[in-house]
């Protein structure tokens, strides 16, 4: 589907944004690949890497919405995945977090609109559901108004949706490089949050791979929330540093035990699909009706049971402290 189209990414110097570059050029035969982001050191890095003769770097901030519709000119897929995300700096600093996860939000669709953009898919996290803390709060925010932007494009082809998933595995900021770079630096023990503290996890190239099929599979206005697997921190770090002591050093600033991606007052709105989960909006499109029990794709889902929760600590299938190294082992290849 990205063949002879032009795909732009906000924050495409991000971990996400490398990964989906990645499979674009070994899958796919792009007109155009756009790099959005206001890091020029990054794009540079970045372009060491990857200088196939469709990719082009742009620099800009998602705040500037005149520089946005600059960049959105010929594009027919976006994926917003600009964000601040670390939860503690979110916390110290909420102004320039509702800055870049909401006003940031509101100009990409903006842009999009401006330029009917055809598909846009907006990265969420799992924090955003039940937030607790400031950053989850935001992407909130930015959830409800890219489902919202559907609403403002009226009759035209452009379609918002979003795609809500947990952490990625190895991906920068997270926890095994972070308990990794510890044990390289001869600590001698790894601290933990929580031992009852659990998560969802999900590799880089899966959440790759799972938005690439949500593009073919959007009508507008859906949550994408992919089925995983859970993991114990505690599992976490014998995986990464076996028999090494825990020290628990206390939940950080605005951190949850365990992370919820469909919550359980949204259970009138969610469907169960067969490896994902689909959270239909709340509000009323004036310009079409969707059947969102059956997706772009023809994939059939099914309403959830009433009070249904999809919660890391509730989750069937929780990893084992070998799979947990396996798959970290996998990622470092």
């Amino acid at each position: 589907m990205f063949d002879g189209k032009s795909i732009l990414i906000t924050g495409g110097t991000g971990s996400f944004g490398h990964g989906f570059v990645d499979t674009l050029l070994k899958r796919y035969k792009p007109r155009r690949i756009v790099i959005y982001s206001r890091d020029e050191l990054k794009q540079y890095e970045m372009q060491q890497k990857y200088d196939a003769p469709c990719m082009r770097y742009f620099l800009g901030d998602v705040r500037d919405k005149d520089r946005l519709i600059l960049a959105t000119r010929g594009i027919d897929f976006v994926i917003h995945a600009a964000a601040l995300k670390q939860v503690p700096a979110a916390e110290y600093n909420p102004m320039e977090c509702i800055k870049t996860n909401v006003y940031g939000a509101e100009n990409v669709i903006e842009a999009c609109l401006a330029n009917q953009v055809t598909r846009i898919i907006a990265l969420s996290t799992d924090k955003a559901a039940n937030p607790v803390n400031l950053y989850g709060a935001s992407k909130l925010a930015s959830d409800k108004l890219f489902v919202a932007g559907n609403n403002l494009a009226g009759a035209t082809d452009t379609r918002f949706s979003v795609v809500r998933y947990g952490n990625v595995v190895g991906s920068r900021g997270s926890v095994v490089p972070y308990f990794r770079k510890l044990v390289e630096d001869g600590n001698t023990y790894l601290p933990i949050t929580d031992k009852d503290m659990t998560r969802f996890w999900i590799t880089l190239q899966q959440g790759v791979d799972f938005v690439i099929r949500c593009f073919q599979r959007m009508h507008g206005g859906e949550i994408f929330v992919p089925k995983l697997p859970s993991v114990k921190i505690v599992d976490v770090a014998e995986a990464v540093a076996p028999g090494m002591r825990h020290k628990v050093v206390g939940i950080r600033p605005g951190e949850k035990m365990h992370e919820t991606m469909c919550p359980q007052d949204d259970s009138h709105n969610t469907l169960v699909f067969e490896d994902h989960f689909v959270i239909k909006p709340s509000i009323r499109f004036f310009s079409e009706t969707f059947d969102y029990e059956k997706n772009a794709l023809g994939e059939q889902g099914t309403p959830a049971e009433n009070g249904f929760c999809y919660s890391s600590d509730n989750n069937p299938h929780f990893l084992t402290v070998e799979e947990i190294r396996a798959l970290n082992l996998a990622v470092m290849k």
